[in-house]
């Protein structure tokens, strides 16, 4: 019985909707054509093998950015790394759609994420102050995927890993570790990076099913 669910937030319940298509129209102004598809495919996975500091800076975006470009099949030079980082950077946070479910929940719900202490006062201004718990990174002294990080969270809570359902968008930082450690993970999948995935949604509400 799921007496508790755990969110992660970046990619699951916040996103920055724009980014991609800056990032597309960053690459168009120096000549290349990348359709989005390709920009979103390859941005998740460089985005699962790279590990984002708690607190990001400008040399952070720059190195990600030149990897996302030779992924790409572009070779970065200065002034493309410095439009992207322009025009992608520091974009504004937005809630998904789909997140409006989260307050008819009947069980007690809350957040780990890899994230700075920042974090409480970001979701509380889109959700208001509807989790009982907001574990982040910086403050636990550990970071996903690790499976401390994880155990950390479970000791802040009085409940069984097999109680707890944990929402997630990577497999490798969210879905392995978690279910390491016994809990019942689904990764939400609102574009279909992971076709051969079966714990996995494609839409929040789909949530109700696993309650």
């Amino acid at each position: 019985m799921i007496r508790y669910v755990f969110f992660d937030v970046a990619g699951t319940l916040l996103g920055k909707p724009t980014l991609y298509s800056n990032i597309q129209k960053s690459i168009n102004e120096f000549g290349f054509e990348v359709s989005l598809e390709e920009i979103k495919n390859k941005h998740k996975l460089l985005s699962e093998v790279i590990h984002f500091p708690d607190r990001t800076d400008a040399d952070f975006y720059k190195k990600f950015n030149s990897e996302l470009l030779f992924l790409l099949g572009i070779v970065p030079t200065e002034n493309l790394l410095n439009t992207i980082f322009k025009n992608c950077t520091y974009l504004p946070w937005e809630a998904f759609d789909d997140t409006k479910i989260i307050s008819e929940l009947t069980v007690p719900i809350g957040v780990i994420s890899n994230f700075n202490s920042t974090l409480k006062e970001k979701l509380e201004s889109f959700f208001g102050p509807i989790f009982k718990d907001v574990l982040v990174s910086e403050e636990l002294g550990v970071a996903k995927p690790d499976i401390v990080f994880y155990q950390k969270a479970l000791d802040k809570i009085p409940y069984q890993a097999n109680e707890v359902l944990y929402i997630g968008d990577s497999i490798k930082l969210d879905m392995k570790p978690a279910t390491e450690l016994g809990w019942n993970v689904l990764i939400i999948d609102r574009d279909n990076f992971y076709p051969n995935l079966n714990n996995k949604i494609s839409n929040l509400a789909e949530i109700t099913k696993f309650l």
